[in-house]
């Protein structure tokens, strides 16, 4: 891959948010080390091969699953490296028809065709619930029957602690309607292209969509953002500059579902419920090592920096139908509430914010129950990993976490 360098970084203590990076090429061809072409100091950076496959044989690939099309959710995986571990996270309904004995069978089924490594597990298997409990996590559980909470920051959070048991030492996510598989491909190399740009341990890619296509007046029209993600990157933009003093617009990636990072962050992060979790990913990170509050810092993690890369893809992004205003209401609400909440927002943020989601909630009362109150859980660095495991040793998917899987990040 052919990257252009970040040429533009904002920073608050100990975290570095890079600026969007542009693609020059999604194939550089086979570079050699030590040659003229792939020394660092270039404004446009060739990314050898050999480097991409390095991470990538090393990176787990999260794909949720919730009543997605098979056929959709297999297009995903085409495009997913087949040296990657892939782990499905479906959380699809099993009555009146099991829904999830089907995707099971057929993305087994593919999987013995392709050989490709992958873990195909359910949300509200009784099993993971248990080995939560056992791990010391319970935060996770639904206190009405026991189980993993539904919601697509579960799913992650328990896809986190597999791919840890599994030795990963990265971890991607990518959504399951996709109708690209290229652009699939394309996202897990732009993951592992910004992972081998990091100078930290710490590090995460979030991708910046070139362009969603939308069908209108019967031809297409490609936007750029949508109206959530123009949202939560004005207000995570604002609280940078209420602390800089200079205005910015250097997030774009607020609401980005397609991001990875390494391992050594992802078992470090908090974690927020349902749409805030990705916003909450730079929230949490300002609050623990931007050096904007009071609490007990990480000094390993401030010595090496956290970086943030933000990659623009070449693929549009075409996923599955739009599910319409209270979906994007939905989405708006809880990126702006985890902004709000954060000890962190300035008293001049946090009104403005206020009175939005106030007119937010206002407008969706009169159609519905409005939206789902955030949840927030602690970091899984104190989880009890051998206890998760010995739970599950005896599972079908527990296959590829049997290995040499607890060791240190």
């Amino acid at each position: 891959m052919r990257i252009e360098v970040p040429h533009d970084t904002e920073r608050l203590g100990a975290v570095l948010v890079h600026g969007v990076q542009k693609v020059f090429e999604l194939d550089s061809s086979l570079l050699e080390s030590g040659t003229e072409e792939s020394k660092i100091d270039q404004i446009i950076r060739p990314i050898a091969i050999q480097a991409c496959h390095a991470i990538e044989r090393e990176m787990a690939i999260v794909v949720p699953v919730h009543g997605e099309r098979i056929k959709l959710v297999e297009g995903v995986l085409c495009g997913i490296p087949n040296h990657c571990l892939t782990i499905i996270c479906s959380n699809s309904a099993r009555e009146p028809v099991d829904r999830y004995a089907i995707e099971l069978a057929a993305f087994l089924r593919y999987s013995h065709f392709t050989q490709k490594r992958l873990i195909i597990v359910h949300q509200k298997d009784p099993t993971l619930a248990e080995a939560f409990r056992n791990a010391g996590f319970p935060q996770i559980l639904d206190e009405r029957d026991g189980l993993i909470r539904s919601g697509k920051a579960e799913g992650m959070v328990l896809a986190t602690v597999l791919a840890k048991l599994a030795g990963s030492k990265a971890i991607g996510f990518v959504d399951s309607d996709n109708y690209f598989p290229g652009a699939v491909l394309e996202y897990v190399r732009e993951y592992s292209a910004g992972l081998s740009m990091s100078n930290s341990p710490y590090a995460m890619v979030r991708i910046s969509w070139h362009s969603k296509p939308k069908v209108i007046e019967q031809g297409l029209f490609f936007a750029r953002y949508g109206r959530t993600s123009r949202t939560t990157n004005r207000y995570l933009n604002q609280l940078i500059a209420e602390y800089s003093g200079f205005e910015t617009e250097i997030i774009t990636t607020g609401n980005a579902g397609e991001h990875a990072m390494t391992m050594a962050l992802a078992m470090q992060l908090d974690y927020s419920s349902g749409y805030s979790i990705e916003p909450y990913h730079f929230i949490n990170l300002f609050e623990k090592f931007g050096g904007l509050d009071e609490r007990a810092l990480d000094r390993e993690m401030i010595r090496q920096n956290i970086e943030i890369f933000q990659i623009e893809s070449r693929n549009p992004h075409m996923h599955d139908v739009a599910k319409g205003d209270e979906h994007i209401d939905a989405m708006a609400y809880a990126a702006m509430r985890v902004i709000h909440d954060s000890p962190i927002c300035p008293p001049k943020l946090r009104d403005e914010l206020a009175e939005e989601i106030d007119r937010l909630l206002g407008r969706n009362l009169v159609h519905g129950e409005g939206p789902t109150a955030v949840r927030y859980y602690p970091t899984l660095s104190g989880i009890d990993l051998e206890a998760f495991r010995a739970t599950i040793r005896q599972q079908p998917y527990a296959t590829h976490l049997l290995g040499d899987a607890s060791q240190p990040s």
